[in-house]
């Protein structure tokens, strides 16, 4: 039976005893239902896990004990910052929890001309605090003990300028240019637009900020599969998803 990875908020150490914060106290409690005794894995999003076990469960906390540290897996060696347009719905958490199991390092939810999505104020602040859950979910799911950084909703325009990568890409369906396997750079960053699509004025601006038109065939993918198929392509070129070549 595979044991359950829990995210905490709470920073960790061996031999510690504390109390789950509500969320992860009700999954375990009621979902997993779990009891005193059993094993579960606790990691803290900035690196490791720690094997722990049910100290005690009741109806509104779950208490744990911390035992071993373990290093977990390693980070993909290509780090990827995935600049996102925010689309409505089911569609970015699904973008958000699928790029966070296939290994991007950092992800910045964009506002584009062709933006659906009007955020501001609490409304932005319970938003960002839900998709910052989507991606623990996702790593208690993936085995990854480091979260990938996500940065607040922001406006195209500042993104590219600030943005470092020895590689930049944005999808741009249509044009004849994928990733060509050369040496492999240390990071990327990756721009994915709306539904819509990106105005040319903002491609325009894409590029003269020294990004690299890329398209992933001749089919039309949805504004949540593009980055998926991006980012997949990327770490089987460059990535943890390499072909491992056989030794004879």
């Amino acid at each position: 039976m595979r044991i359950p990875r829990i995210h905490t908020e709470q920073e960790l150490a061996s031999g510690r005893s504390l109390r789950l914060e509500p969320g992860p106290s009700r999954h375990i409690a009621r979902v997993l239902r779990l009891r005193e005794g059993d094993p579960v894995i606790l990691f803290d999003g900035r690196g490791g896990e720690y094997s722990a076990r049910i100290v005690s469960v009741d109806r509104h906390s779950v208490t744990a004990q911390t035992l071993e540290y373990h290093p977990g897996i390693p980070l993909s060696s290509l780090e990827i910052h995935l600049g996102i347009a925010a689309s409505r719905g089911d569609r970015m958490d699904w973008a958000l929890q699928k790029s966070t199991e296939l290994g991007v390092a950092a992800i910045t939810p964009l506002l584009t001309e062709r933006t659906g999505l009007k955020l501001t104020g609490e409304r932005a602040e319970k938003k960002f605090r839900h998709w910052q859950q989507i991606i623990a979910s996702a790593c208690e799911q993936c085995g990854r003990c480091l979260l990938p950084a996500l940065h607040s909703l922001q406006d195209l325009d500042p993104w590219l300028d600030a943005t470092q990568a020895a590689r930049k890409f944005i999808l741009h369906p249509g044009t004849p240019s994928g990733v060509v396997a050369a040496e492999p750079p240390a990071s990327v960053a990756l721009l994915i637009g709306p539904e819509g699509g990106f105005s040319d004025a903002e491609i325009a601006a894409a590029k003269s900020a020294g990004f690299r038109p890329l398209s992933l065939g001749p089919r039309v993918l949805r504004t949540e599969t593009a980055p998926l198929a991006a980012i997949a392509v990327l770490q089987a070129t460059w990535g943890d998803m390499q072909p491992r070549r056989q030794h004879t």
